[in-house]
């Protein structure tokens, strides 16, 4: 209703300016995040890391990071360096805080983007957008995790083995979070039920 509505309007202005509040935080877990770092570009995703385990202790039900740019159309050496640097060190401090917290396994930590890098350097020395072949973490959630599932060929174009599509993430994603992907359906735009998902859950993962 719009009451619950505006109750939760209300309860978000009033806790989301503490729970962004990381002043608190120890001198350690700043470190481990990357927030102590001078490069603004690097400690903004550090800070989006440590917020969301902050909201994760606070009960926040889902929560979405944004780096910002993945992309590496020119000088392709220069800005993966870049990005790996930003976000290799909050993730993995991110999935360490929560394992430690006793919260990674009931809380889904989905790393993807929406599209992968074509296989071949362009004319800049970087590289485009390439639906074909892409990696996506998954961590927490109660899953089977520590694997690595599938393979690309050789110069990550195609999938070799075992490929997944992204119905299936979603499928997966949905499954993780105590819903039946087929089984439950919502009302189309024309009236007609379609289910939550046309992908299939990965079993390896559940």
């Amino acid at each position: 209703s719009a009451i619950r509505n505006y109750e939760t309007a209300a309860r978000m202005q009033s806790l989301v300016p503490a729970l962004c509040d990381v002043s608190g935080e120890s001198p350690e877990t700043l470190r481990l995040y990357g927030v102590d770092r001078a490069n603004d570009f690097d400690k903004f995703y550090a800070l989006q890391c440590l917020r969301a385990r902050r909201m994760v202790e606070a009960g926040v039900r889902f929560i979405e990071l944004n780096h910002g740019s993945w992309d590496q159309h020119t000088d392709h050496r220069r800005d993966l360096a870049a990005n790996c640097q930003s976000t290799d060190a909050p993730v993995a401090a991110l999935l360490d805080d929560l394992e430690e917290r006793g919260l990674l396994d009931s809380t889904l930590v989905l790393w993807m983007g929406e599209f992968g890098r074509t296989p071949k350097i362009n004319a800049d020395v970087g590289r485009d957008h390439w639906p074909g072949c892409y990696s996506v973490l998954l961590a927490g959630g109660g899953l089977r995790v520590g694997q690595v599932i599938g393979a690309s060929d050789a110069i990550g174009a195609y999938p070799k083995e075992r490929p997944i599509s992204p119905a299936d993430i979603h499928a997966t994603v949905f499954s993780a979070l105590g819903y039946d992907p087929h089984g439950l359906t919502y009302t189309a735009a024309d009236g007609r039920p379609m289910p939550l998902s046309e992908g299939t859950p990965i079993p390896e993962l559940l």
